[in-house]
């Protein structure tokens, strides 16, 4: 964290400071709300959460070298206290946003977020120093915290930007002012909470209204929704996408026998070959974001290029790719499921089903899809008969049933629908064979990623 003072900590977040001696030790070290995560120098935030209350680690957290305890109340250790401990570290966390000289990127769309800011650090990391999102830290809680890690000779700020509802990115764009923003997609993740596609849009258009004319919007131009929201910024506006009229553009789009995507890289008069080492055709668009986010911030389309060659995912359960001593490959892709990026990963995994390797998909329930849950579950199911996936088991209540249904009424033969995660394992290791590819994918909150773990582990 940039240094500050006790004295200056409590005045930009409204508090009282309690039991400290000497109010002008300064925080140097990140701001963290797990105890077992503190540094010297550091401030612990005591969350008052469902299962636990931080304010029950202060000791420990200052025994392991906290300077002060961020509070809402005394805890008999040198403290800031507040009025409310998630309000105070977003308004800690633009004080020192404010103070920050490098630069700020900002990353939101229904999925690929986390994708998008991996494939970027990767990049940016060959040109300057980075600091980003850890895993998909994106909400009121998750986003402070990333900006109370920037220093002050930190090159790079990247941010993802998360939302729930309407005035969500406003207020994340309101802690730190972000001088690059990228909306990559518009799909049907939280749809239930918002209403429609059309809604979900203007919420993510938020980042782009929050630039000022100094700014770059970087901007999806292979979705019509992204596409519009250059009528809404200030911004310079860059676009990217397999259209001519890009920017940054991807063409000679292939697929090798993983999955993987290989293109040609184009800017201006730059052209250079690429290939991912992620699977999933969808990562693409992901690459393409990354790209021209880095370009906008002064990163040389050489480096880009050579960021983007071979890269792959730093964050887990992401098209995490894993090959068993046995031969079979395990495709883990359960940190959470909306139907977009559902139906991109079947569609990774028919791709290898093309090289003659027998393919299974273990899918999970999709959540947050409101009204238009048991249609998109039964597209689902239909849409693996129609790949040709040959092995589908479904995990969960009544949509992943309608899941099941629609597959076997679309002419899947082998389909097996259990209702918790515990019956999967069994269920695989009864049927595999070597040069099985199995993929399993469901919403974060039915833990198959456990189960992906397990199984890519041999278990």
């Amino acid at each position: 964290m940039i240094p500050m003072p006790l004295a200056e900590i409590a005045q930009a977040v409204n508090g009282r400071l309690d039991a400290v001696t000497d109010d002008q030790v300064a925080v140097t070290a990140p701001t963290v709300f797990d105890s077992r995560h503190v540094e010297d120098g550091g401030l612990f935030a005591a969350l008052d959460g469902n299962r636990v209350d931080g304010h029950d680690f202060a000791t420990a957290a200052i025994e392991k070298g906290a300077v002060a305890v961020l509070a809402s109340r005394p805890t008999g250790t040198p403290a800031i206290i507040v009025e409310d401990v998630v309000t105070a570290m977003s308004d800690l966390a633009h004080a020192v946003a404010t103070r920050y000289t490098g630069r700020v990127l900002a990353i939101t769309g229904s999925a690929g977020k986390t994708s998008t800011k991996d494939l970027l650090t990767q990049i940016l990391s060959r040109h300057g120093s980075v600091v980003a999102t850890e895993r998909s830290f994106n909400n009121e809680i998750g986003f402070p915290h990333t900006v109370l890690r920037v220093e002050a000779d930190t090159d790079f700020l990247v941010l993802e930007m998360g939302a729930r509802g309407r005035g969500h990115i406003s207020h994340l764009a309101a802690i730190a002012r972000p001088q690059i923003g990228a909306v990559l997609g518009i799909g049907s993740a939280h749809i239930g909470e918002f209403g429609s596609r059309e809604a979900i849009a203007v919420a993510k258009r938020e980042l782009v209204e929050a630039l000022d004319a100094s700014g770059i919007a970087v901007l999806n131009a292979d979705d019509p929704l992204v596409a519009e929201m250059a009528e809404y910024t200030r911004a310079q506006v860059l676009r990217f996408g397999t259209g001519p009229d890009t920017d940054v553009r991807a063409t000679d789009i292939a697929l090798d026998a993983n999955a993987r995507a290989q293109f040609t890289l184009r800017h201006g008069d730059h052209a250079v070959p690429v290939t991912l080492g992620v699977v999933g055709e969808h990562h693409l668009t992901n690459a393409l974001a990354a790209a021209t986010l880095a370009l906008s911030a002064g990163v040389e389309f050489t480096t880009v290029a050579e960021g983007l060659d071979g890269a792959r995912l730093a964050s887990g359960s992401r098209m995490e790719v894993t090959e068993r001593p046995d031969g079979i490959m395990v495709i883990n892709d359960a940190f959470n499921a909306s139907p977009e990026s559902v139906e991109a990963a079947l569609r990774s995994l028919a791709t290898i089903a093309a090289t003659e390797r027998p393919t299974v998909a273990v899918l999970g329930e999709m959540r947050e899809l409101g009204d238009t849950a048991p249609t998109l579950h039964a597209t689902i199911g239909r849409q693996v008969a129609d790949l040709g996936i040959g092995t589908l088991i479904t995990v969960g209540g009544h949509h992943a049933e309608l899941m099941a249904t629609a597959a076997r009424d679309a002419g899947s033969a082998q389909v097996t629908h259990v209702e918790t995660k515990d019956q999967v394992l069994a269920i695989l290791t009864e049927g595999l064979r070597g040069r099985d590819v199995v993929l399993i994918k469901g919403a974060n909150s039915a833990g198959l990623f456990e189960t992906a773990a397990a199984l890519a582990a041999g278990h």
